[in-house]
C-alpha cells in the first residue's frame, strides 16, 4: 500500500479509503467486518463513515456497526485513521441539524458513543452551513479539538470560494482550519477543476474524491448491461443511451492497458495533483479488492493523455470560462 500526508498536515493515510456507506443498508454486519479486517491486512488505514449513514437500517447504524468492529479489539482502533461527518439531520427537531455550535458539540458526542472511541481522527462538515457564521462554527471545532475528541477538520461537498472563506476565517483564529476537502470527482464529472481543486491546493487541503466510479457508469456499464448482470433505469440509462459511444471506447482502452474500467477510473484519480485518494464504497469483498488494486496502477502520460480525450477536463479560472 502507498501512503501519503493528508494535505499539509504530517498524517500519513493510505491511498485507498474505506467509504463505509454501504455498510448496514447494502452490506451485512458480518461481511462489513470482514471488509474492514480485509482493509487492515492490505495496508488501508484511513475510513470515511457519516453520522447520517444507515439508510433503511436508521441513521447512524453505519457508525454503530463500525463501533462493534472497534470494539473486537486487535489493536482495529489505533491502525485506523478514522473520518466521519456532521451536518444532516439526526433527531427530526429543531438544532439536530447543520452547524450551529449546538449541533457540532452535540454530535461529535453522539458519534463518539456509536463509534465506541474517545476521538475522531478527522471531523468533517458533510455540507456548507451558510447560516452559521464561521466564528461560531470555527469556536465549536476548537473546543472539540481542546477536548481531544476531535484531531483534524475536514470539509465536503464545498465550493472554492467556501474553501477561501473558511480559511481565512480560521487563521484570524490562528486554527489550523481545515485540512481536506471531499468532493464528487472522477473521469465523467470534473467540475472540480475548475476552482476547488486550485483552492483545495492553495490552502493545503488534502482532495477525498467521492462517487469515483459515477455510480458504477466507469465501473464497465456498457459489458454489464450487455452480458445482463446489470439493469439500468432512470439517469443512468439515459446517460448510457447518450453517451454509449464514450463509454465503449473508455472500456475497450481500459482492457487494451490490462486493467478493469473500475481500476483504470481509480487509478486516473491518484494521478491528479492534489488527490489525497479516492473514496471506494464496497458493497461486497471483490468490489473492494478491485478497487485497492488501482494504487499500484501507473499510467504514463500517453495513457492520461487518452483519457483526458474521451472525457474532457476543465481549466482552472478564469482560463476555463474566459480564453
Amino acid at each position: 500500500m502507498d501512503y501519503t500526508h493528508l494535505g499539509r498536515t504530517g498524517l500519513s493515510v493510505s491511498r485507498a479509503v474505506l467509504g463505509t456507506m454501504n455498510f448496514g443498508p447494502e452490506t451485512s454486519e458480518d461481511d462489513s467486518h470482514a471488509i474492514m479486517d480485509r482493509a487492515h491486512e492490505l495496508g488501508v488505514n484511513f475510513f470515511d463513515t457519516a453520522n447520517a449513514y444507515g439508510g433503511s437500517v436508521g441513521k447512524g447504524a453505519t457508525e454503530e456497526i463500525i463501533g462493534r468492529w472497534f470494539a473486537r479489539g486487535g489493536g482495529r482502533r489505533d491502525k485506523t485513521i478514522l473520518a466521519t461527518k456532521v451536518y444532516g439531520d439526526m433527531t427530526g427537531w429543531p438544532n439536530g441539524e447543520k452547524l450551529s455550535a449546538y449541533n457540532i458539540r452535540q454530535s461529535i458526542d453522539a458519534s463518539l458513543r456509536r463509534l465506541q472511541t474517545d476521538h475522531i481522527d478527522l471531523y468533517q462538515m458533510h455540507h456548507v452551513d451558510r447560516d452559521t457564521p464561521w466564528d461560531e462554527i470555527w469556536q465549536a471545532m476548537e473546543i472539540a479539538v481542546g477536548q481531544g475528541k476531535v484531531l483534524y477538520v475536514g470539509s465536503s461537498n464545498f465550493a472554492g470560494w467556501h474553501i477561501a472563506q473558511a480559511q481565512e476565517a480560521a487563521e484570524h483564529r490562528n486554527f489550523l482550519g481545515l485540512v481536506s476537502e471531499q468532493s464528487i470527482y472522477n473521469l465523467v464529472v470534473r467540475d472540480v477543476e475548475r476552482e476547488v481543486l486550485p483552492a483545495a491546493q492553495h490552502y493545503g487541503l488534502g482532495v477525498i474524491p467521492w462517487s469515483p466510479l459515477q455510480g458504477g457508469l466507469l465501473g464497465g456499464v456498457i459489458e454489464k448491461t450487455e452480458n445482463g448482470s446489470r439493469r439500468l433505469s432512470g439517469r443512468s440509462a439515459e446517460y448510457v443511451d447518450a453517451h454509449r459511444d464514450q463509454l465503449t471506447a473508455y472500456e475497450s482502452f481500459a482492457k487494451e492497458l490490462g486493467h478493469t474500467p473500475g481500476e483504470l477510473a481509480l487509478a486516473w484519480l491518484l494521478h491528479q495533483p492534489g488527490v489525497t485518494a479516492p473514496i471506494t464504497g464496497p458493497r461486497t469483498m471483490e468490489q473492494w479488492e478491485s478497487a485497492v488494486r488501482a494504487v499500484d496502477v501507473r499510467l504514463d502520460q500517453s495513457a492520461l493523455d487518452r483519457l483526458d480525450e474521451l472525457f474532457p477536463g476543465h481549466k482552472t479560472s478564469p482560463e476555463d470560462y474566459a480564453w
